[in-house]
């Protein structure tokens, strides 16, 4: 958590801190806080695990579901509470721009090494030809992965984090300006690889979307549950390695689905394409429906400016 790492963007008694939970009103079916009562594990104060021992440490049972050395659990979330707003404000400046131009923002989350960035090559060489595109690569550093998207034709901007461990609603605010992301388009946001903190950072975009890819073993979900209960979608891939590993499919997904109920589960393999297809319409159907609302917008407005100038 960003408290603990020291990757936010203020600093408060001389620690850093930064948003871990947050409630705001759009449709996005899924929750970010972390204040909920779903009755499922959730990296904080559950003690209902098989596991779990006298023996056993754990720092997330305090209300703010994090330790800071000499810092109290009420002082860590009121320090909370006063950062969320600067970064919910960009949030929401980022979700309106993207509505009012009709932009379908994915939110790609994952642990380093799950393909990602593979699945977005593949992703961006099949639709390409369809509608506009464009990335936000967000790594430590380097730009490797921002080359690789431009090599396939398609506009892309790294943002290099340094110490950071995420990326925030203020960094892809400045990547859309640049990137002048087209009316009507499909924008993905590659976060940092982390299977923590991004999960408590609204960017503006539609859905987060978690990848998993078998070779990492079916108890994430169970174990980094604030990612996947923020998630509205969880990607499997490599499925094309099943046969090679002992990942237990179905554990999985029941894993997912006792942290989040409503998750959408794909299965593919970005490296042979396997299942791409529903993967492609998913993305066709958020953008169609981001379009259509653009336009019903535009059309209310007309026809209020109309009523307004037949009323003079």
């Amino acid at each position: 958590m960003c408290t603990v790492c020291g990757c936010g963007d203020a600093k408060v008694d001389g620690h850093a801190h930064s948003p871990h939970s947050h409630d705001h009103d759009h449709e996005h079916h899924h929750g970010h806080s972390h204040d909920h009562s779903h009755d499922h594990p959730h990296g904080h104060d559950h003690h209902h695990h098989d596991h779990d021992s006298d023996k056993d440490i754990h720092y997330g049972r305090g209300i703010a579901g994090v330790h800071v050395p000499g810092m109290s659990q009420k002082r860590i979330v009121q320090i909370e509470k006063d950062i969320l707003s600067h970064n919910d404000d960009f949030a929401g400046r980022n979700r309106a721009w993207l509505a009012e131009h009709g932009v379908f923002a994915l939110n790609l989350v994952s642990s380093p090494g799950s393909g990602k960035t593979t699945l977005l090559c593949r992703t961006a060489e099949a639709l390409k030809g369809r509608y506009p595109l464009a990335v936000i690569e967000g790594d430590q550093q380097t730009s490797f992965d921002a080359d690789r998207i431009r090599a396939t034709g398609i506009p892309a901007i790294q943002v290099n984090t340094g110490k950071g461990c995420h990326l925030d609603a203020h960094m892809v605010e400045s990547a859309m300006a640049k990137l002048n992301v087209a009316d009507d388009s499909v924008l993905f946001i590659e976060n940092v690889g982390n299977l923590v903190c991004p999960a408590a950072f609204d960017l503006g975009e539609a859905y987060k979307v978690a990848i998993l890819s078998v070779t990492e073993g079916e108890d994430k979900p169970l174990k980094y549950p604030d990612m996947f209960h923020a998630a509205s979608m969880m990607i499997l891939n490599k499925t094309d390695l099943l046969p090679h590993t002992d990942f237990d499919v179905e554990r999985c997904i029941g894993f997912a689905r006792r942290v989040n109920p409503d998750i959408v589960v794909l299965q593919l393999s970005a490296r042979t394409g396997e299942g791409f297809d529903e993967w492609l319409a998913w993305i066709n159907e958020g953008r169609k429906r981001m379009v259509t609302e653009r336009i019903r917008r535009l059309e209310a407005k007309l026809a209020a400016a109309k009523a307004s100038l037949e009323g003079k």
